[in-house]
């Protein structure tokens, strides 16, 4: 959230954050239908995004890892679309959306960098639709493991290391595939000498082999 702000206006971003909020691996951070009234910048840990069907069937619609906003599903109708979920012991930063609209009135780099965010979202939906509708289940998880990969190295982060706390039910769900699927899957590219997974752990060994699955 912070990028684009001059070291002068970084205090008044400060200010807005009123509290920073421990959530336990399991609890919600909100659930789908609760009032929106802050967007969350998840400061460590990592949370799947999660939506109820009618039936009661849950769909994971995404995964936050540290650094990443949440909460941008509330801003159309003021209440949740979905329900952030902690995968592991995690804490989030509170940002006061009525706050937050004064502060981008005020400050034109920080608007901008709103509207960025929120194109973000709607770049990394439409990615995902096409994930879900035109790749094979190779291609589905190998992009996923991509895409988690570019995002850590953004962060600075490890980008052929990383634990992944989502479980391969998870992943299945949040890919369109059974959880046989994606663990058959991740078993054919380890074999294929493209990554090593020991339970939750994921190294990618050969970063160009999985671009060209």
């Amino acid at each position: 959230m912070p990028q684009g702000l001059s070291a002068q206006e970084m205090p008044k971003l400060e200010t807005l954050i009123c509290s920073a909020r421990s959530v336990p691996r399991g609890e919600a951070l909100y659930r789908s239908g609760d009032p929106f009234d802050s967007i969350y910048a998840l400061r460590s840990g990592s949370m799947k995004t999660v939506m109820i069907h009618r039936d009661g069937r849950e769909q994971v619609t995404g995964l936050r890892l540290a650094g990443e906003p949440l909460g941008l599903d509330g801003i159309s109708a003021d209440v949740h679309a979905c329900s952030a979920v902690a995968l592991e012991d995690s804490t989030v930063c509170i940002v006061p959306y009525s706050a937050l609209k004064v502060l981008c009135r005020e400050i034109s780099s920080m608007q901008e960098r709103m509207h960025k965010l929120l194109g973000a979202q709607i770049v990394n939906e439409a990615a995902q639709l096409m994930v879900l509708g035109s790749l094979s289940a190779d291609e589905r998880v190998a992009a996923f493991l991509l895409d988690v990969s570019q995002r850590n190295a953004q962060r600075g982060y490890s980008w052929s290391e990383f634990n992944l706390r989502m479980t391969r039910e998870d992943m299945g769900s949040y890919l369109g595939m059974t959880l046989e699927t994606v663990s058959r899957t991740l078993s054919r590219f380890q074999k294929r000498g493209l990554i090593d997974t020991q339970g939750k752990h994921i190294r990618i060994v050969d970063l160009e082999g999985l671009r060209q699955v």
